[in-house]
């Protein structure tokens, strides 16, 4: 019930903090210790550090919050990693604001999909797997993978195939699990890691 009442007052905290209004140009002073993982502009040049340029402001407030989270509360709750809880522990909800909003401003730089993985790739991406109980992935983020920012899905447009795979397969492990009604959860349990390649390199040339 304590574990509920978290969590409900949690998403109360995130839902009333991503309708506030972030200044861009706070954030972009704030974000200098953000830019050796994730570039200056958000379009991060380490395949394992995600792009963040262009991201829906309401998903990278909800990310921050859940870091925060999982740092104070030693991994328990949230989202857990070891640098990112690191890093959001000592924000406020106003930097959040400020460097999500930055970072959401900036344009992400398109990324590219080798042709052996497009045709496969839109097969899944679009279609899904009905036999084995794949949803497609359009559904939730688009024809283009922008997702939709006020329902929560993020844009995964152009992300680098290396940290695509490796949110995939938490997501499938269960080491991530802070997806929304653990649909994330639910589709890659049933991914092989040979559909984890294909969708990768397939959003990466998405824009």
């Amino acid at each position: 019930m304590k574990k509920l009442s978290l969590l409900f007052c949690l998403s109360l905290t995130i839902s009333g903090f991503t309708m506030a209004q972030g200044d861009a140009e706070a954030g972009k002073a704030k974000s200098a210790t953000c830019a050796a993982c994730h570039g200056s502009d958000g379009n991060s040049m380490i395949p394992m550090n995600p792009k963040l340029a262009g991201q829906h402001q309401k998903y990278l407030v909800k990310q921050l919050h859940e870091f925060k989270a999982a740092a104070m509360s030693s991994g328990k709750e949230g989202r857990n990693n070891a640098v990112m809880n690191g890093m959001a522990v000592g924000l406020s909800d106003q930097d959040m604001l400020d460097i999500s909003a930055y970072f959401s401003s900036q344009t992400a730089k398109p990324g590219a999909t080798p042709e052996e993985y497009v045709a496969p790739g839109a097969a899944l991406y679009r279609g899904g797997d009905a036999e084995r109980k794949i949803t497609a992935c359009i559904a939730c983020h688009g024809p283009r993978g922008n997702g939709m920012g006020q329902a929560g899905f993020p844009d995964i447009s152009g992300q680098h195939v290396d940290y695509t795979v490796s949110q995939l397969k938490m997501f499938r492990s269960g080491d991530r699990h802070n997806d929304l009604n653990g649909m994330m959860r639910d589709i890659a349990a049933k991914l092989t890691d040979e559909d984890i390649t294909i969708l990768a390199n397939y959003i990466a040339g998405l824009h």
